[in-house]
């Protein structure tokens, strides 16, 4: 702060000096003018600190109106443009964090839905696979099993015709057995020669 001086001070005659009008002094008597310069000197070092002095309070408040006035200038030019830029330029890095967060969650969201899908799509896949294996597997057992029945009832036939000759052979060796026995048997009992004719007619109606 610039504090004005609130009092002029006088300057001091010179010790002995003439008086103002040119008369001199008796000893002892004491000079107006120097009187009142003490006065004043003594009432102005033992007054108030010149901040709180009342007559001071005037050119204070003047250099306290340009310095706040200085200040506010100062602010409002070079502060406040500043800090004005700075939130300016971080609200728009918050937006394009915020743009960006935005756009890598709908790119999540998407990829996911992307999974997701191709996911069903392979389990479909997979079950529709299965499935043809299993009717392939089924048709491929009903084809075998009939085959082999057919082989198996193929060989039943065979082997009923075979049982068939073979009893058929054995039951015509079994007649011609039975004749050969039976002439032999009534040529034993009755002697001499046995009509075959007879002795297979016999058999075959005993048969």
């Amino acid at each position: 702060m610039f504090v004005t001086p609130g009092y002029a001070q006088e300057a001091a005659p010179a010790a002995g000096g003439a008086h103002p009008e040119g008369e001199a002094h008796p000893e002892g008597e004491a000079h107006p003018g120097l009187e009142g310069h003490t006065e004043a000197g003594a009432e102005h070092g033992g007054g108030a600190f010149p901040p709180f002095d009342p007559t001071h309070f005037p050119s204070q408040i003047l250099w306290l109106a340009i310095t706040f006035g200085l200040f506010y200038l100062f602010l409002k030019k070079v502060v406040l443009p500043r800090i004005g830029g700075i939130l300016e330029v971080r609200s728009d890095r918050i937006a394009q964090d915020l743009e960006q967060a935005a756009r890598m969650k709908g790119e999540a969201d998407a990829a996911v839905a992307a999974y997701e899908q191709e996911l069903a799509e392979a389990k479909a896949n997979a079950n529709a696979i299965g499935q043809k294996a299993r009717d392939g597997a089924r048709a491929d057992a009903d084809a075998e099993r009939k085959r082999v029945e057919a082989e198996l009832e193929q060989k039943l036939e065979a082997a009923e015709a075979n049982i068939a000759s073979i009893k058929a052979k054995a039951m015509g060796e079994v007649g011609g057995i039975a004749e050969d026995t039976a002439t032999e048997i009534v040529r034993e009992l009755v002697g001499g020669t046995v009509d075959k004719a007879s002795v297979s007619a016999a058999v075959k109606a005993a048969g």
